[in-house]
């Protein structure tokens, strides 16, 4: 239960993330905003870690070195960088029912690379989903699929799904407690970002005090609560079982949307709906055979 509610969490706090995100990356760009949210994490999360599962950092870190970088290249620079970089050309609703389709990445990668069963309702189910991001990509005309410029923010988002997949998968097979883990990821994805600060100025003379209201609200919920919720309920019930709970971020920013006066259009309700239908089938857990047992020896 209590991993059901971190989930739900989670993701409402990622919505949030889509919406604030948005406006906010004009003052600071993608880069900036990455840095500076995970710089105020680390500070919060290093010794809320400590605090709570007593790690032995030096032995963790040289023991798991590698599959920590790779969590945080892939969860913390990786998704990050692709999400507020779509941001600027795409709208936070098609970036959210976009990455409705990570769930059934993460089902199909978890069988390429996990070997979890894989049924025919999940191909079925995965396939109908990518329908369905390729109507909303297409205008509804998926007959063009071939023949079109494709949104840039739309298909970042695409390649943010993989990544996000692959950084869950990660996740699932670290034997690093969850906190630590996340903890450790960030450390490693901010010694990767700070050389490339001296590259990329900060954009703004200053942020307004929405920017910075905004910068508050990421540093804390979606960059510290969510992946400590997320990474807490993987371990737990497993990247396919979380990886359908993203489906809420769709409905979430919908709802966020709406409240703030902003604007949804049928084509991305009836898209939503698709990628949400096919997630659903491609999520669901495939049937195990009953074995007879044979007692003849």
């Amino acid at each position: 239960m209590r991993e059901k509610l971190f989930l739900v969490l989670a993701n409402l706090f990622w919505a949030g993330n889509y919406v604030i995100g948005k406006s906010i990356i004009a003052e600071t760009g993608p880069f900036w905003l990455t840095l500076i949210r995970w710089c105020a994490a680390f500070i919060v999360l290093a010794p809320v870690s400590y605090w709570l599962e007593r790690p032995r950092y030096q032995d963790i870190i040289k023991q798991y070195w590698l599959p920590l970088a790779a969590a945080g290249i892939l969860g913390v620079i990786g998704y990050n960088l692709l999400l507020y970089g779509a941001l600027a050309y795409t709208s936070p609703m098609n970036a959210a029912i976009v990455n409705s389709l990570n769930p059934a990445i993460i089902v199909v990668l978890s069988y390429a690379l996990l070997r979890e069963r894989l049924s025919k309702t999940n191909i079925a189910g995965f396939l109908l989903s990518l329908a369905g991001v390729l109507f909303i990509l297409t205008d509804g005309h998926i007959a063009h699929v071939f023949r079109m410029n494709y949104n840039r923010g739309d298909l970042m988002m695409l390649a943010a799904g993989v990544v996000w997949a692959l950084y869950s998968i990660i996740g699932k097979k670290l034997p690093v407690p969850p906190i630590t883990a996340t903890t450790c990821s960030v450390f490693f994805s901010l010694l990767l970002l700070w050389p490339f600060a001296f590259f990329y100025p900060f954009p703004a003379d200053h942020i307004s005090a929405a920017g910075l209201a905004g910068l508050v609200y990421i540093c804390l919920f979606p960059s510290i609560l969510s992946f400590l919720f997320w990474n807490i309920s993987v371990q737990k019930v497993g990247p396919s079982h979380a990886g359908v709970y993203l489906n809420l971020i769709a409905v979430f920013t919908a709802v966020i949307t709406f409240l703030l006066g902003g604007a949804l259009s049928v084509l991305q309700l009836a898209g939503g709906a698709i990628v949400l239908f096919g997630v659903y089938l491609a999520t669901k857990a495939p049937k195990v055979k009953t074995e007879q047992v044979d007692i003849a020896g």
